[in-house]
């Protein structure tokens, strides 16, 4: 092998799978692609883009079924501790420590080491991933962040001329996802290793890669466009976010992922129209008062006064929320951001009637809020369907209820209306079981559109899904939101999002006692494109008022500010 030879080359992979009927689905063909040594490769692509076929097959795990593997110059033929591959889970053992983990990678791939060596080569990597402290502890006694550090020291204690990571942190909240970014940069720096990152994040990618690679969607996937990342090293995320360089980039290759999500859709479209029909309300205010109120419900619709949470503990009562003060008027759409432990699912299951409040009140259409009802309607993070139930059986559950006095067919049109508007119209009999969580959730935010609530409530809807799913279901919501100005609240971990979806952007302090931090109104046009947004100059100031937001309170530095 010469000197200016790939470390790793990849010749029309292409791999397919047969199920139990016989029913071949092909998902990757001619994927061609080399590496250099010591590069850093991220590998961009949608859900069920064969992304993890594409690493288990470099890694060995799996045997291509046309095409070659080179690794160093030489055929692979299968694994081999060339190659270091941390997955998605953890994969870590229970009964054992983070130092025995990392040992049983260590004995089965340098047997040549003498016991010393072994032990001074787990405690190395183990300190590389900052768990020196945490050697004797089980994965049980780890967060979720510290057990893929766990199992990136793992990956390296094999010393691979090859690092694999499988989308490792896919999983995780947004703050610790921003520490392992860190991390594994850290380690790239330290260790001059061969990374490929398989990620959905192209802000992730940015930060990380030396070049982006674009997997196009199955079936039949293969590299699509790579982008080179001429940005300098080291890259500081809020610093990224006001580089021409970068937002240049990051916007061709945003366009190029829509344009591709864009083709794989359906062309047909679905014209039903939603049926005349009002649903009750279950807590309507006496007509004398709704009389004399009237004026008020357009601007002051919702308010949040003085509120205040506090949860007992053994050590006493702990206020997680207090002095939470907002005024929304009808049809206001609100997005609350802030770091993970801050309050924000507890003011939105507050607001929903599902937690007591403490303290202070939530006024609804004139109407305190004490209880839940079907004019709040809630989507969670995790589509909370009944599974033995097709889609529109689920949807149909709440219908049935708020629209007691419409006709059976009313009903039946008001369903699939909806079910339709978010991409389901070819799927409404599909039982809830046999989706995936992306169609879940589109069954969830028809469900809550279909109640026609006074309030809509999102609780992270998108965050258990990959950023290029959530791209599209931000999309299905805007554009049934767009239908209806339902007033609306949503919390979220993702910057982007929050300014893409909201008129105002409300910040909070981090916990306990949180609350309202800072408040950014939202001037950009509405409907809104994701291209035009990008493209919008006022996009990345607020983006950046954000970031520089999260960044002051991410340490808890600012914790007591506001």
């Amino acid at each position: 092998m010469t000197a200016s030879a790939p470390i790793l080359s990849l010749r029309g992979i292409s791999k397919a799978y047969v199920d139990a009927t016989g029913a071949r689905t092909e998902v990757l063909e001619g994927i061609d692609l080399d590496v250099s040594e010591g590069e850093f490769i991220a590998i961009l692509g949608f859900s069920g883009s064969g992304k993890t076929t594409l690493i288990s097959t470099i890694a060995g795990l799996l045997e291509p079924d046309s095409g070659e593997i080179i690794v160093k110059g030489q055929p692979s033929s299968g694994p081999g501790a060339d190659r270091g591959l941390v997955f998605q889970s953890y994969s870590l053992f229970p009964w054992l420590t983070v130092e025995g983990n990392v040992r049983l990678a260590v004995e089965a791939v340098h047997k040549g080491l003498s016991k010393a060596d072994q032990t001074a080569l787990i405690k190395e990597k183990i300190e590389l991933v900052g768990l020196g402290h945490a050697m004797d502890r089980k994965p049980a006694q780890l967060s979720g962040g510290m057990r893929q550090r766990v199992a990136v020291a793992r990956a390296l204690a094999m010393r691979p001329e090859i690092l694999l990571l499988d989308e490792p942190l896919s999983a995780l909240d947004a703050l610790t996802r921003a520490k392992l970014q860190d991390e594994i940069e850290r380690i790239r720096g330290v260790e001059k290793r061969t990374i490929i990152l398989i990620t959905n994040d192209v802000d992730e990618a940015l930060l990380l890669a030396d070049r982006v690679a674009v997997l196009e969607p199955a079936p039949r996937a293969k590299i699509g466009r790579i982008f080179d990342v001429g940005i300098a090293r080291p890259r500081e995320r809020t610093a990224l976010n006001h580089d021409a360089s970068y937002q240049h980039l990051r916007n061709e290759i945003v366009h190029y992922l829509g344009q591709l999500n864009q083709e794989q859709k359906s062309a047909e479209g679905d014209e039903r129209e939603l049926p005349k029909v009002t649903p009750i309300s279950l807590l309507t205010p006496p007509k004398a008062y709704q009389d004399a109120a009237r004026t008020n419900m357009e601007t002051r619709f919702l308010e949040f006064f003085n509120l205040k949470k506090i949860y007992p503990t053994p050590k006493g009562p702990l206020t997680v929320v207090q002095d939470f003060n907002l005024l929304m008027d009808k049809g206001d759409f609100i997005s609350l951001i802030g770091h993970s432990g801050c309050g924000k699912s507890t003011v939105l299951s507050m607001a929903a009637g599902l937690n007591e409040i403490s303290g202070g009140g939530i006024i609804l259409d004139g109407r305190e809020i004490d209880v839940a009802g079907p004019d709040k309607a809630v989507v969670f993070q995790a589509p909370s369907l009944m599974p033995w139930l097709s889609a529109r059986q689920n949807v149909s559950i709440g219908v049935e209820r708020v629209y007691p006095h419409a006709s059976k067919a009313e009903r039946k049109d008001i369903v699939e209306y909806y079910l339709a508007r978010v991409g389901l119209g070819d799927a409404m009999d599909k039982l809830a079981a046999d989706m995936s969580n992306g169609m879940r959730q589109r069954v969830g935010i028809a469900r809550a559109f279909a109640l026609s609530p006074k309030l809509l409530l999102l609780d992270e809807p998108f965050g258990m899904l990959d950023s290029l799913t959530r791209w599209d279901l931000q999309d299905v919501l805007m554009e049934v939101w767009e239908r209806t100005h339902v007033t609306s609240i949503c919390v979220t971990h993702d910057v982007d999002e929050a300014i893409l979806l909201a008129d105002k952007v409300v910040m909070m302090t981090n916990g306990p006692e949180a609350t309202i931090g800072k408040i950014l109104e939202v001037d950009l046009p509405r409907p809104r494109d994701r291209k035009a947004l990008l493209e919008h100059p006022k996009f990345y100031a607020y983006r950046e008022e954000v970031l520089q937001f999260l960044a002051d309170y991410e340490h808890g530095v600012k914790a007591h500010a506001a």
